[in-house]
């Protein structure tokens, strides 16, 4: 375990995009460290935060006792929050906010294996059940593990990676399996960047589908929002960020028009959004004092009441 401070990335622009009014209710979907859900709670929401990990639960919780915050911490998964928030006694919500991938208190513990940082057990189970990355890379076949580098890491060497993987079996810590990817691609330790990262991504993303769970928390956060309720997502590379995009664009009929080549065929139901913000990345000085905010970009927008919006048509 590290004493490293954990910075909520682009808070000030998320607090921005949830506009939080004194009284409103909110959704902190990936509780984590608890960062945005404290600042929303000082905002004056009531907050409803949602983690899967039980370390994050329990700690926030105990933290969440002693400071006597406006916070209410239950345990699952965001693509659940609308029987979650149910459960916590409301219908509808004013803002949601989800950040998206693994937060820095699991990539500080090395005991949970998401990092090559620090050596420990090949882990990477965000719902701390299921199956472990070690089980995963050990018990895959080469074709399997290659396509997961490649879908999920966008590891343009995959095939290579996997051969090796499966050549230095069995593989059981995070530094173990980090030396195999480095050796398979020809790493330099003066390299600017890591090849073990894409390669960690990929079975991480895999293990806790996350891509999959992104999906279903942004139609989850949908059905939840009241009219004038606001959505902002945090994501931190391009497979997370493309859904949330094409979601908005989407959900909001902003998708582009057809043509002859693509003709109307259908109409679409009624647009769930506003036109979205335009994306908002980092400035220099967050990333100088935060580099985990690097890659981060904020998408956010407004639930419409979609039984008075005019329906939006849509090209095939």
């Amino acid at each position: 375990m590290t004493n490293a401070p954990h910075i909520p990335v682009l808070l000030d622009e998320v607090l921005a995009a949830l506009g939080i009014r004194q009284g409103e209710t909110h959704v902190d979907g990936t509780y984590g460290a608890g960062g945005y859900s404290r600042a929303m709670a000082a905002a004056g929401a009531h907050v409803i935060a949602i983690d899967r990990d039980p370390d994050a639960v329990s700690e926030g919780r105990e933290r969440i006792a002693r400071e006597g915050s406006d916070i209410r911490l239950v345990e699952g998964p965001f693509s659940a929050m609308a029987s979650l928030v149910e459960q916590a006694g409301a219908a509808q919500v004013d803002g949601v906010v989800l950040d998206i991938g693994v937060s820095s208190m699991q990539l500080d513990r090395a005991e949970r294996g998401f990092s090559f940082q620090a050596d420990g057990p090949l882990d990477m189970r965000m719902a701390q059940a299921g199956m472990t990355a070690a089980e995963f890379v050990n018990s895959a076949d080469e074709e399997e593990i290659a396509d997961v580098l490649y879908r999920y890491g966008e590891e343009p060497r995959s095939r290579r990676v996997a051969r090796a993987i499966v050549a230095a079996r069995p593989i059981t810590r995070t530094s173990e399996l980090a030396n195999v990817v480095r050796r398979a691609l020809g790493h330099k330790p003066h390299d600017k960047k890591d090849p073990a990262t894409r390669a960690f991504q990929a079975i991480r993303i895999h293990l806790n589908g996350e891509l999959d769970e992104l999906e279903r928390g942004l139609e989850a956060a949908e059905a939840i929002l009241a009219p004038g309720g606001r959505l902002a997502v945090v994501t931190f590379h391009s497979l997370e960020d493309r859904i949330v995009k094409q979601f908005l664009r989407r959900r909001s009929g902003s998708e582009a028009a057809g043509s002859r080549h693509r003709p109307l065929t259908q109409q679409a139901q009624a647009a769930a959004f506003a036109k979205p913000a335009k994306a908002v990345r980092p400035s220099d000085t967050e990333i100088s004092r935060n580099p985990r905010a690097r890659s981060a970009t904020l998408r956010s927008a407004v639930r419409l009441d979609d039984r008075i919006t005019p329906v939006q048509e849509t090209r095939e």
